[in-house]
């Protein structure tokens, strides 16, 4: 029988176990992040190129690159109560084999309908990825550590951004050797190593504290335990996973990040294409230029997290990220030189990417569970369908002003927007802060 464990000693253990944790899993779900983010991504550096050997015009790039996200989208919920059926080590692995393959495929594409037709199965075979590692983080990691580990996690496409463009300039540079283009080139390097990531998952992957081996009982037992709400908010394990959809303050989430991805999908995208109408002609220095949004998505991952921790208002965070975002974008539109635009690229990729952790520190708080599994891939759907319209939009406004930069009007727009719904989204959580202090009243009676 094990030995109960006092206050100060069951704290300690789980600030052990959780740093055993934390050292042995962000690494794996960082690489896998990192290579689906690359392999999304990777498309943008290939534009100017697919536009001169296929004829696909900016509109069509546009709608090609945002077609990835509907595709993934329709199956986010599906795919995602399947990784709380079959695990999420089976499930995220199978993933990453399915997406590696169809990755590597696009080196096939011959015009514009070949071209959505694979972006959409790619987005098919990559669906649930990331709510599945969103998941694993709320089997794991107690409430107040979500924030920084999810911020961990955003890392790997702050690195992708940073590296993978100037490591796919340099590819694209491969034009001609063995008789196909650079863009073939970038797939196929590209997509080839997500499958050998898969396989390493599937083997080194844990399902849950229980099946490390690297743990001890007891560190696996009080780690379970501090995932788990308390007796008061029990009703956030229900198996009525539906319910978890038709929650306000869920619904007000997806749709504030569907703004957000508007946005920064957007500006992911047509980075390259922004770089290019500056004058700039290499192609690997184009991917090194491009890099800069990497690095500010890469600080504000790691910054923001840790001062998310010490806020106790999280909308009101929410809503000064979101007006550095629309900030820094009218000024983007005010000056055209390009060092300081390439300034303005860090500082709006700080807000537009550092703020993602926090919708999901956001609704890990509310949701547990298969409840948590089924929101949080309702959210991501929600965020994913502004993934598909945002490269749609920004390739309009290219095609109608000749100007690439333009985009950057879709993103005060849509900012502005997201902007509105804080409020509302800070009165959904108050209306549900509510319910829960009635249901401890009542359980109080109860007992």
């Amino acid at each position: 029988m094990a030995t109960p464990l006092t206050g100060d000693s069951s704290n300690e253990l789980h600030r052990i176990a959780t740093h055993k944790a934390m050292l042995r899993l962000i690494p794996l779900m960082c690489l896998i992040y990192f290579m689906s983010y690359l392999d999304r991504t990777n498309v943008a550096l290939a534009k100017a190129h697919l536009a001169i050997d296929l004829g696909i015009s900016a509109a069509g790039y546009g709608l090609g690159a945002g077609i990835f996200f509907l595709g993934y989208a329709l199956l986010e919920v599906p795919s995602n109560l399947a990784a709380h059926r079959f695990g999420p080590r089976r499930w995220i692995a199978r993933i990453a084999v399915t997406w590696g393959i169809l990755s590597a495929a696009m080196m096939f594409v011959q015009g514009e309908w070949s071209f959505y037709t694979i972006r959409v199965l790619l987005g098919i075979a990559e669906a649930g990825l990331f709510p599945a590692l969103m998941y694993m983080i709320t089997l794991w990691f107690a409430p107040k550590d979500r924030s920084v580990v999810v911020g961990w996690i955003y890392v790997a496409p702050a690195l992708a951004l940073f590296i993978g463009n100037p490591v796919g300039g340099a590819l694209l540079q491969m034009d001609g050797i063995a008789g196909l283009h650079g863009w073939q080139w970038l797939f196929l390097l590209e997509g080839l190593p997500t499958i050998v990531v898969g396989v390493i998952l599937w083997f080194k992957l844990p399902e849950k504290p229980s099946k490390a081996r690297w743990l001890t009982k007891d560190e696996a037992r009080v780690l379970q335990a501090r995932t788990l709400p308390d007796a008061a908010h029990a009703h956030m394990l229900s198996d009525d996973w539906v319910a978890a959809l038709k929650r306000p303050a869920t619904v007000l989430t997806g749709l504030i990040y569907f703004l957000n991805q508007v946005s920064f999908v957007g500006l992911v995208f047509f980075t390259p294409a922004m770089i290019q109408q500056m004058h700039v002609k290499s192609p690997l220095m184009v991917g090194v230029l491009s890099s800069s949004i990497g690095i500010g998505v890469l600080l504000g991952v790691m910054i923001l997290p840790r001062i998310h921790r010490r806020v106790s208002n999280d909308c009101v965070f929410l809503g000064i990220l979101t007006i550095g975002l629309i900030v820094s974008s009218l000024l983007f539109i005010s000056y055209t030189w390009l060092p300081a635009r390439l300034v303005l690229f860090v500082v709006t990729a700080f807000f537009g990417g550092g703020v993602l952790p926090l919708y999901w520190a956001i609704s890990m708080k509310r949701l547990h569970g298969i409840q948590a599994a089924a929101g949080l891939a309702f959210i991501n759907t929600i965020g994913l369908l502004g993934g598909f319209l945002g490269p749609y939009l920004f390739g309009i406004a290219e095609r109608a002003s000749g100007n690439s930069a333009s985009g950057f009007s879709v993103m005060v727009g849509a900012s502005i927007l997201g902007l509105i719904l804080v409020p509302v989204l800070a009165k959904a959580i108050q209306s549900e802060g509510r319910t829960t202090s009635m249901s401890e009243s009542l359980l109080k009676v109860e007992h």
